[in-house]
This record gives structure tokens, C-alpha cells and sequence, in this order.
């Protein structure tokens, strides 16, 4: 009953305009902000991806552009930073190496460079977490249109990378935010990453096969190179070519001079004329790439390592050293992805890696061999090429006697995978 005297004591000095010192300091605080409202943090705007993840199919291809519409509270004024903010990347290094290139465009302006996680004098990166794709800052408006265009010919990291893009008002509060996505998928790699292979037949034709990096058609149709070819009794990549006419091929003639013909840029024209490298090539017996360079098996079964100059194409070749001895012992010497291959007469093949760069070769490029396995009898041609069907590093591929292709994925030890047929139109592949 005290209680409600009180109270109405306070209503009605209120009414008069004056509240008794001791009511005013037992009134409860809720009484004396009465009918007043909480102020509530008002909720941070939307940032939409328009049709939703975008996929960039890494290799050849023009650059890729995903839309981001992002709407903002009306009380949001004043200058805005934004980050594109992709998890499971690469943490950035100088300049962003070894993450895709992207240009970026706010409200259907010119394209700018945008960069991973890097500071600029108009945009210090608020993010700080490794993965931000900082965007244009702009001014703030009801609606703003983010454009983010890829380079699909850039590295970047295989997978769908989930995220955010945020808008930052000067203060670093999140004013905007709304799901990203970005998958980068394997497309076509560039023609500098197709090797080509060449085949010869029994006219001397040679032709050119490009790789197109799809497993089910690993090869483009033959383009032919040109005629003549059946006067040498020898031909070796020197280092592997490929699909933007790079690369070089050398090639030993009846009268045993071996010959130089130097990659032109041109696919096309895949080589230039060729150059005279010297005679007196019918010492040996095989001829292959293998140890960073080419090797030589003379009559006394005496191995021969010549390492590639390829900065001087008047001379392809650094004088030989000698490798060692009983290599008579197989009658196919070559390469399958990085490892020098042998087989001897039982249809045994053996490997030869090369050692590593911190190992010291003195004259010897190889590591011990190791037995591949049996049964490569069936073979009458191996090579070593670049990856045929995708995009790792360095393959093989071999010719039964019936004419079917098989590669070898990166080692002698893979499990095959027929990849052709007919191919016992050739005398020679490489």
C-alpha cells in the first residue's frame, strides 16, 4: 500500500512539474524511462553474387567475371573499403604469386588491379587474414555493383573456395556481407603446356600430334610438319616440345651428322631450318634425352651424357662425359617421364632417375637402377614427352607391335592406359 502512494505522489509532482528529491531516488529506473526505446545496432546491408559461385576453368580461355549487388542500411555514409574473403587459399607472398591475377570494377567503372592481401596508398587492407581480394573503395550508396574478373591462366589453388565479401566503413564495422564462391577447375592448359608428339612414316613424312589434355581424346588430329625426314637414322627431343612451337628436335643423318632444329614459335611451322651441329654421330648406337640433356651408347656399350646449352642454338650441346660402362647389356635405352629407362634382353626394364641438383653427379647423372618390371617385350617404341592428358609434369608413351599407344603418367611404374591405335604406320615416334 506504501508502495502505490508513492508512485502516485511522483505522478503527480510530475504533473505539477517538480519530483521530491527522496521519491525521485527510491523510484525505480524503469519508471523514470518510461516509454522510452532501446536504441537496437542496426543490421549490416546484403552483398548477393549474382548467379552464384563462379567457376574459372584454369588454362586457356579468356578472363571470367562474377557480379556482386550489394545493398546498404540508409544510415550508412561516407567512404567504404570491401574484400572479396576466400578461405583454404595459399597464404599470399610478395605481389601475390601463386594467386590467380584479377582485375576488379565498382558501379560499371574502368577495371583496376585488385591484389591477395597487399597494402595500397588508396586501400590499406583492413583484413589482415591472408586471403583478401581487395576491391575498389567507393563512396556509399543505397546500391553498389562489384565486378571481380579472373585470369584463368594464372595458377591458383584446384577447388571451390567459400567465403564472404564484406563492406567496412572508416571505422572497420561490417556494414554489408553476403556469400562468395569461386571454384577453380582444370580447363585446357596453354599451348606452351601441350607437348606435341611427332611421328614419321614410311615415306619420311613427319607429322605433328598436339595434346589437348582431355584423357577421352588425348590428341588433336596430325598436322604435317613436312617431307624428307627418312634420311636420318636418329631423332631425339631435346627437351620436350609442345603446342606454341617451342622445344627442339635433333636428328642424326646416314652420313652420321647429327642436326639441330630449333623450336620457331610458330606451331604451324613448329621448327626453324635446321643447323649443322657436327659428324661422326655413327659411333653410337642409341641415341635418347635423358639427365638434363642427351645420351649417347657407343659400340663398346660406353653411355655418353651431353648436357643441353640451350642458350647458344649454334651449339645445342656441351661437350660429352663419359656415364660408364656395360650398357650393351640393353637393347632399348630412353625415357619415360624424368627417369632414363633400359631394357634388357629378358623384356626387363630398368630405371635410372637422375640425381637431384644438391647431389653431386661428378660424371654420372644417374642414380642406381631399379628394376621396373617384366614384359616390355611388347614394346618396339618408348619416349619420353610432356604431360599428354593433363597437367602434371613429364610422361611416357609406348607402341606395342600391334600398333596401340599406351602412356605411362609421370613414371615407368604407372599402370598403362591405351591411349590410340594405328599407330604401326610409323617408323619412328618422338
Amino acid at each position: 500500500m506504501a508502495r502505490i502512494r508513492s508512485t502516485l505522489v511522483a505522478a503527480t509532482a510530475l504533473v505539477a512539474g517538480v519530483v521530491p528529491a527522496a521519491v525521485a531516488a527510491a523510484a525505480p529506473a524503469a519508471a523514470v524511462t518510461a516509454g522510452t526505446e532501446v536504441p537496437r545496432a542496426e543490421a549490416p546491408g546484403t552483398a548477393v553474387q549474382v548467379g552464384g559461385p563462379l567457376v574459372v576453368r584454369l588454362g586457356e580461355g579468356a578472363p571470367v567475371t562474377t557480379r556482386f549487388t550489394v545493398t546498404l542500411p540508409a544510415s550508412v555514409t561516407g567512404r567504404l573499403t570491401a574484400g572479396l574473403v576466400l578461405g583454404n587459399l595459399p597464404g599470399p607472398v610478395a605481389g601475390g604469386d601463386g594467386l590467380p591475377g584479377a582485375e576488379c570494377s565498382v558501379n560499371g567503372g574502368a577495371y583496376r588491379d585488385c591484389g591477395w592481401n597487399y597494402d595500397t596508398p588508396e586501400y590499406p587492407d583492413s583484413y589482415d587474414d591472408g586471403y583478401v581480394l581487395s576491391l575498389p573503395p567507393t563512396e556509399a550508396a543505397r546500391t553498389l555493383t562489384f565486378d571481380v574478373r579472373i585470369d584463368p591462366t594464372d595458377p591458383a589453388p584446384v577447388g571451390t573456395h567459400t567465403g564472404v565479401l564484406e563492406m567496412k566503413d572508416a571505422s572497420g564495422t561490417v556494414v554489408a556481407t553476403g556469400a562468395a564462391a569461386v571454384n577453380f577447375v582444370r580447363g585446357t592448359p596453354e599451348a606452351y603446356l601441350r607437348p606435341t608428339v611427332h611421328a614419321r612414316d614410311e615415306d619420311g613424312v613427319l607429322w605433328q600430334y598436339e595434346s589437348t589434355a582431355d584423357p577421352a581424346r588425348p590428341f588433336k588430329p596430325r598436322t604435317r610438319v613436312g617431307g624428307g625426314w627418312n634420311v636420318y637414322t636418329a631423332m631425339v627431343k631435346a627437351g620436350a616440345t609442345n603446342a606454341a612451337g617451342d622445344g627442339a628436335l635433333l636428328a642424326r643423318d646416314k652420313g652420321g651428322v647429327l642436326w639441330y632444329y630449333e623450336g620457331s614459335g610458330d606451331p604451324a611451322r613448329p621448327f626453324k631450318p635446321r643447323v649443322r651441329v657436327g659428324g661422326g654421330w655413327n659411333a653410337y648406337t642409341s641415341i635418347s634425352s635423358g639427365g638434363r640433356g642427351l645420351i649417347a651408347r657407343d659400340r663398346d656399350g660406353v653411355l655418353w651424357h651431353y648436357a643441353f646449352e640451350s642458350l647458344n642454338p649454334t651449339r645445342p650441346l656441351y661437350p660429352r662425359t663419359r656415364v660408364g660402362g656395360g650398357w650393351n647389356t640393353y637393347n632399348l635405352i630412353s625415357r619415360i617421364g624424368y627417369d632414363v629407362v633400359a631394357r634388357d634382353s629378358a623384356g626387363v626394364l630398368w630405371s635410372y632417375a637422375p640425381k637431384s641438383p644438391e647431389e653431386p653427379a661428378g660424371n654420372d647423372p644417374f642414380k642406381p637402377r631399379v628394376r621396373v618390371g617384366g614384359g616390355w617385350n611388347t614394346y618396339d617404341r618408348v619416349t619420353g614427352t610432356g604431360d599428354v592428358d593433363g597437367w602434371s609434369e613429364s610422361d611416357g608413351i609406348a607402341r606395342d607391335k600391334a600398333g596401340h599407344l599406351w602412356l605411362y603418367k609421370d613414371t615407368p611404374t604407372a599402370a598403362r592406359r591405351q591411349i590410340g591405335h594405328g599407330w604401326n604406320i610409323y617408323t619412328t615416334i618422338v
